[in-house]
């Protein structure tokens, strides 16, 4: 409030002596004054030009990204953490509130009321996702961040031949390459883990560890291509609109993750102390919050990203961001550097973009092709299932 009293105080000054003696009238040698209307115009024409920057996009989809992987490993990375559940289910909590304010403050408009109906048949697609972020947190908690990132890429190969199977889609040669890529940086990626496990103080340790990481991978590999492939037989008939989606998934696995937390967890003083040390507990809840923040930032910087640039852009960008988000997990969390895993990140990282290249080939082939009856997904619906990749 101060600064928008000081704003109008500056702009009526050149009032006090700019009357001319003639009738009153302004001189017209002296500048108009600045009305708030134009300043206004000005602020909206410099967000527009934002707003359709393509570099801004990128750069705001790869923070969007980056820092959701950090902040997420940052939770769930402390030896005594169990909460899982809870953890998700305070990102959906989020979630749904920032979509419920956003809508009334006007910036979402084109958010439909809760519909039964459409929550009963989205529901086993909720179950879906409730696994899938499981076991991404669960595999997170025990693997590092590069080999994660890497182990990730192996679900681009199930939802393709998913796709095959279901949807009758197609493997190119090129495409076939990638997927060879993707499996060799996963086993040096898991050669390397396991080499340095072996070579600790606490060998059995580590490698129980390294085990359990690898079983929660396969697991949530499994259940991202079961979502995926779900998302995409039953969105058609749903007609959801950009928010659509998000406020359905986060709002329908709220309760899914409360009885689950309440059911399997405990919820006793002494374990809630070990989860939220003192010394970290202000720390771990900013990082809970923003995470839920995160997911909107994620979905709308994916559909903005989609909107100013292409398709082919945004896939070139998801598979180039696989190098920073591996690159964090170094910085931030000291994730071993060996020559085994710095190469596994060199072949995952030139994996994506081999398979980004032949999904543009493909994309341009089938231009040339008649109109197949593949169903249409709005941005979010897109930048949900390309999050779930990545």
């Amino acid at each position: 409030m101060s600064d928008k009293k000081n704003e109008d105080y500056t702009i009526r000054m050149p009032d006090s002596g700019s009357r001319s003696p003639f009738g009153g009238e302004k001189d017209p040698f002296i500048p108009a004054r600045p009305s708030r209307v134009a300043s206004h115009s000005s602020f909206a024409s410099r967000f527009a030009k934002v707003e359709n920057n393509p570099t801004a996009s990128i750069l705001a989809y790869c923070f969007a990204s980056i820092s959701m992987t950090v902040v997420n490993k940052y939770v769930v990375s402390g030896s005594e953490w169990n909460l899982n559940f809870f953890y998700l289910a305070v990102q959906s909590i989020v979630c749904i509130a920032t979509i419920q304010i956003l809508k009334q403050i006007g910036v979402i408009t084109n958010l439909a009321p809760f519909d039964a109906n459409k929550g009963r048949r989205w529901f086993p697609i909720s179950l879906l996702l409730v696994g899938m972020i499981y076991t991404s947190t669960k595999s997170l908690q025990y693997l590092s961040v590069p080999v994660y990132t890497i182990f990730k890429n192996l679900t681009i190969i199930v939802i393709a031949y998913g796709e095959v199977l279901w949807f009758g889609g197609s493997v190119t040669p090129l495409a076939l390459l990638s997927f060879g890529l993707m499996v060799l940086s996963s086993v040096v990626a898991a050669w390397a883990d396991t080499r340095h496990a072996g070579q600790t103080a606490e060998a059995a340790e580590a490698l129980a560890t390294l085990n359990a990481g690898y079983a929660w991978m396969g697991l949530n590999v499994f259940c991202t291509a079961s979502y995926v492939l779900g998302m995409r037989k039953v969105i058609k008939s749903m007609s959801f609109k950009d928010w659509d989606t998000m406020f359905y998934n986060n709002f329908l696995t709220i309760p899914v993750l409360v009885v689950c937390s309440l059911l399997v967890e405990d919820w006793s003083s002494a374990n809630l102390a070990k989860n939220f040390p003192p010394e970290t507990r202000n720390a771990l809840f900013v990082g809970m919050i923003y995470s839920g923040l995160g997911a909107i930032l994620i979905s709308y910087c994916s559909a903005w990203c989609i909107r100013v640039t292409s398709s082919t852009t945004y896939s070139m960008v998801g598979a180039l961001n696989k190098l920073p988000i591996a690159v964090s997990g170094l910085i931030f969390f000291a994730a071993p550097v060996t020559v085994g895993s710095v190469s596994a990140i060199f072949i995952g990282f030139v994996s994506g973009i081999v398979y980004a290249w032949a999904k543009v080939r493909q994309s341009e082939l089938a231009k040339n092709i008649l109109p197949t009856s593949q169903p249409t997904m709005s941005a979010s619906a897109q930048s949900n299932r390309d999050a779930a990749n990545s």
